[in-house]
């Protein structure tokens, strides 16, 4: 189906590779829009319950294919972040389910960005961030401002944006850019512990909990108190919520449906 990244669905896990490995997995026109479709097809399959996002070879991401537009004449930037970034980072964070980065490699402008936007990230040692924007004289985009500042705060992120320095995993793990760190050889690993967890978990309830995360940046208390209300009665009404008192009442494990 698709000429510019991969879709897999194994076991509730959707794996999106983004498979461009001989530019880095750079972003041209295609992959970003093969990738706003991938996510809307993972979005609506009720077979999936964790989504994972990396990429093919020694990369993860690198950004935008300078290479791909040089070319080409005078292009809208914001056009092109309106039509083919910002789309793909909404999706991600709108996503009712786990989204887990599996940073293999380098990620790099948009493609650091896309790695921040995800919920949780699990990194080689081999891998690294760069908001490379400043040195081709661009300023951050595809959410890397709101990102950035609430991962690693004000000063930190400033620092990072206008140095274009790069940040290796270690160090990312250390700010609180990464979730966890392993050697190369145990990525593949340590992704499978994290979405055999969520492929099990409560999906629906992750998924409230995940749209409660997100808006709690820009409200008060008592906005999320009455939000936390709202979303603890669609809960209250799942199969999962029943199966889990069930079991609690019978001394075993749930066995949740994500519904």
């Amino acid at each position: 189906m698709y000429k510019t990244l991969k879709l897999d669905n194994a076991n509730h896990v959707a794996t999106i590779t983004l498979n461009r490995p001989d530019v880095f997995n750079a972003f041209n026109n295609e992959l970003s829009y093969e990738m706003q479709d991938a996510l809307k097809q993972v979005k609506k399959d009720p077979s999936v319950r964790v989504v994972v996002i990396t990429g093919a070879g020694k990369a993860f991401c690198s950004g935008q294919d300078l290479k791909d537009i040089a070319g080409s004449e005078k292009r809208s930037l914001s056009e092109s972040l309106y039509k083919r970034y910002n789309p793909i980072i909404r999706a991600v964070r709108n996503l009712p389910k786990p989204v887990i980065c599996r940073l293999n490699g380098v990620a790099a402008g948009a493609g650091c960005s896309l790695a921040l936007a995800c919920d949780m990230i699990v990194a080689s040692e081999n891998a690294s961030l760069i908001e490379v924007f400043v040195n081709v004289g661009l300023v951050l985009d595809s959410g890397s401002s709101y990102f950035l500042p609430r991962l690693v705060g004000s000063a930190k992120a400033f620092e990072l944006a206008t140095m274009g320095s790069k940040v290796k995993a270690a160090e990312a793990l250390s700010l609180g850019l990464v979730n966890k760190v392993v050697p190369p050889e145990e990525l593949d690993d340590a992704v499978k512990a994290i979405t055999d967890y969520y492929a099990q978990a409560p999906t629906k309830a992750i998924g409230l909990m995940k749209k409660m995360l997100n808006k709690s940046f820009n409200s008060d208390l008592d906005t999320m108190l009455q939000y936390e209300a709202y979303c603890q009665e669609i809960a209250g009404n799942s199969e999962d919520y029943k199966e889990g008192v069930t079991a609690f009442n019978e001394k075993r494990s749930p066995v949740f449906k994500g519904a």
